[in-house]
């Protein structure tokens, strides 16, 4: 009897063994199909391009040990990580690869900027300090040293062009500070890095609009030829201030309230006279 159940036991295992082989198989066949097949690579076309357009900085609103068990274990991630003490430049996700650090965001019509972008993340606490009486954490200059570095390696060689370097405030001014007002744009225009409005073309400017400050309209006008995803229906209403108020944080850090005024726009003007076309198409579209 136990001679027939063990041989009943393995006939049945036999059996289960022939039902399984098809798929044992398959298997084999879709590992095997996975190899490259043979690619001739004489030939290489001139028109290419990299497929990071932009750069995108971030502050982590934490601590080192938190922003780095965020951004390694989370459903958040970036490229790059350059922490505040010591000084140090992390690379957390493979620059041919896509971390996911924008979110919905947009730029010069371009969405989802994911998929065509380098993020890399300061950490840096923001305003999470406030309740501490540290309303905007400073940055130390070493570390805007290694940013500036960092961005300029990264633009160099995938070509990003000026213009494109930009915060996530920039890129989602509907939910996001970051990289903040205490953030020195103006060091990146110092090294070159960004696009900055000339001083003197501004206070020129800045007469013009203490007579007569421009209209709504203008301002979402321009504000969507610089690049910035803005309503365009000449209204002020929340979603432009926080628009206007990016833009502030960015060139204009001693007021950032979102108010539209002479100084703002005498900025914005000069930034935005080289598009005068692009101004018309917007301005006459409303």
């Amino acid at each position: 009897m136990t001679r027939t159940r063990v041989g009943a036991a393995g006939a049945g295992e036999d059996r289960r063994l022939c039902r399984l082989l098809p798929t044992i198989c398959l298997g084999l066949a879709l590992v095997a199909c996975s190899t490259a097949p043979p690619i001739d690579t004489r030939y290489r076309a001139q028109s290419e391009g990299s497929r990071v357009q932009f750069i995108i900085l971030h502050f982590t609103w934490d601590d080192w040990e938190n922003s780095l068990q965020i951004l390694t274990q989370g459903p958040v991630s970036s490229h790059y990580l350059v922490r505040d003490d010591p000084v140090r430049i992390h690379r957390l996700v493979d620059e041919s690869r896509r971390a996911f650090h924008a979110g919905e965001s947009a730029w010069q019509g371009h969405g989802s900027l994911n998929a065509a972008s380098i993020g890399i993340e300061i950490v840096n606490a923001g305003n999470r300090l406030a309740d501490q009486g540290i309303d905007w954490q400073p940055y130390p200059e070493a570390q805007i040293d290694a940013v500036i570095e960092l961005v300029r390696w990264i633009a160099e060689r995938h070509g990003v062009q000026p213009e494109n370097i930009l915060g996530h405030s920039d890129i989602a001014p509907q939910r996001k500070l970051d990289p903040g007002p205490r953030f020195p744009w103006h060091r990146l225009a110092e090294a070159g890095l960004i696009p900055w409005p000339d001083a003197s073309a501004v206070v020129a400017r800045r007469v013009e609009f203490d007579h007569a400050l421009p209209d709504i309209a203008w301002f979402q006008a321009r504000l969507a030829v610089h690049g910035y995803r803005v309503p365009q229906h000449g209204e002020f209403d929340e979603d432009t201030r926080r628009v206007i108020a990016a833009f502030q944080m960015r060139f204009r850090q001693a007021r950032y309230d979102g108010m539209p005024d002479a100084e703002t726009a005498a900025i914005l003007a000069v930034l935005t006279d080289a598009n005068k076309l692009s101004v018309q198409l917007m301005e006459t579209a409303q």
